[in-house]
């Protein structure tokens, strides 16, 4: 399938998981809701006509609600990023200084299209904020970043993007816990937080703390959810996976992140999707050996079963056999 890539790029990017989620979407039914939007480019691809999308970065949800109402076009972009495509060119210090200049003036003023050029110029193709909530991922280091070619890629990506948001769609800057109550049953909730005990480049951090309130609430919500997270790698587990979320079925995927400060970040890592509701097991089979957990029997369970073993018969040919 072709993928609808968003105009802004992330570290850790689902773009390469939207059609393993697509796969095991039970229905096209109610409300997508997603608290953790990021990038968008879930979203952007599981064609729900309502919509409530959140994330604790302004910079974002400002970026999506003006594409929304019009206010960013993609006449608009393409003339934004060519000007400042060729003062980047010319900048002094190989086209650093124009790249501070951007950052400068977006870290005292943010706005949507400075947002895009310090996504697209930003080193490693990462998105980071410091504790003051301004940007701190310094440049890439090619003046000529913004070729025709590569301006009009952008463009397209803010043309279909703005063809697939929809007027019924909800855009929120809030926490996460104030978004997942909203869900109803017949709702579907996405869930992609920061990952636990791996490098993030997020708005705002996360904690134990938040991981647990995380589950709570999904645990406890009527809607069917899937979560993303990491399930291991060669260095170590996920100590979220056994403390939380195997009380759900899993099913897991290898995946490499290209992106990262660390070395052992850029390696393989296996990718898990949690979820509250049963699926295909055509879908299961490729999938590490993990399994859904079985259910504990109680006594009367067991005692029930064995009975029921016990006494059980074949009838064949006009007579009852064990």
């Amino acid at each position: 399938m072709k993928v609808i890539t968003p105009p802004i790029k992330s570290q850790g990017i689902k773009t390469k998981l939207v059609p393993w989620i697509k796969e095991i979407l039970p229905s096209k039914e109610g409300t997508w809701i997603e608290p953790f939007l990021g990038t968008g480019v879930v979203a952007f691809n599981m064609n729900y006509k309502k919509a409530i999308l959140n994330d604790t970065n302004p910079h974002i949800i400002l970026l999506y609600k003006e594409i929304q109402d019009g206010i960013i076009t993609p006449q608009i972009v393409r003339s934004y990023l060519e000007k400042e495509g060729d003062k980047l060119k010319t900048a002094g210090d190989n086209g650093y200084d124009h790249f501070r200049y951007i950052r400068d003036r977006f870290n005292e003023k943010p706005n949507s299209l400075d947002f895009i050029f310090l996504s697209r110029a930003g080193f490693n193709g990462m998105m980071r904020f410091n504790k003051k909530g301004q940007w701190n991922i310094p440049f890439c280091k090619k003046p000529e970043r913004f070729a025709q070619a590569y301006i009009t890629k952008i463009v397209n990506q803010v043309t279909r993007v703005s063809h697939v948001i929809k007027l019924e769609w909800e855009f929120y800057n809030k926490q996460f816990s104030e978004i997942i109550p909203l869900a109803k049953k017949g709702d579907i909730i996405y869930c992609d937080p920061p990952y636990y005990g791996r490098y993030v480049d997020y708005y705002n951090g996360w904690t134990e703390e938040d991981e647990e309130l995380l589950f709570n609430q999904l645990t406890k919500t009527e809607a069917k959810f899937i979560l993303s997270t990491w399930h291991h790698n060669v260095y170590r587990e996920n100590e979220m996976i056994g403390r939380f979320w195997n009380n759900f079925n899993i099913i897991t995927k290898d995946h490499f992140y290209h992106s990262g400060g660390k070395i052992e970040n850029r390696r393989s890592i296996v990718e898990a999707l949690v979820c509250n509701f049963d699926l295909d097991e055509e879908i299961a089979k490729h999938n590490h050996g993990i399994k859904k957990k079985p259910k504990q029997l109680s006594i009367f369970d067991l005692e029930k079963s064995q009975y029921a073993q016990s006494s059980s018969t074949i009838y064949k040919d006009g007579k009852f056999g064990s």
